[in-house]
């Protein structure tokens, strides 16, 4: 195996958790978490030998499976529905409480905005408003202002769902 195939697989399995938590934001029953993973790794496997390291690597890789699943869902909008015959879920070690609220937070944000799902994921992911700025191309100010506004939506959403 080349040098560049080893660094992008090394990549690819740093930040694997990354690429699942971005694309399970935008999966639908069309475009599948698998589907949606499988374009973010091409995407990024045909934008390796280009990254200049200008940025962090993890500002870049957010930085396209955004893109590549807002660009997905776009295109899938035009497609008929497909009804999912099993429930998929993220694997994770917590309990069915956590769970459940994991379940209804995701169910939550995927009522979002595009930018605004974006946005979340990035706070919930703990980056720093500089890094979402940098990552979604809007200000700092902006970032701080967003996000206040998505969490007192998510809190209007939540109550309006109990």
């Amino acid at each position: 195996m080349e040098n560049i195939e080893r660094e992008f697989v090394a990549m690819i399995r740093e930040y694997e958790r990354v690429i699942y938590k971005v694309c399970y934001l935008y999966a639908t029953p069309n475009a599948g978490l698998r589907d949606l993973y499988q374009e973010v790794a091409l995407n990024l496997w045909k934008a390796y030998p280009k990254f200049r390291r200008e940025c962090k690597i993890s500002t870049w890789v957010y930085r396209i499976a955004l893109n590549t699943c807002i660009s997905f869902i776009r295109k899938e909008k035009n497609m008929p529905e497909i009804i999912a015959l099993t429930p998929s879920f993220d694997r994770t070690d917590e309990t069915d409480d956590t769970q459940e609220m994991l379940r209804q937070l995701y169910r939550l944000i995927s009522r979002l905005g595009q930018l605004e799902k974006s946005i979340v994921l990035l706070y919930l992911e703990e980056k720093s408003y500089e890094e979402i700025a940098e990552i979604t191309g809007l200000t700092l100010t902006n970032v701080a202002t967003k996000l206040s506004r998505i969490k007192e939506k998510l809190k209007r959403m939540k109550k309006e769902n109990d």
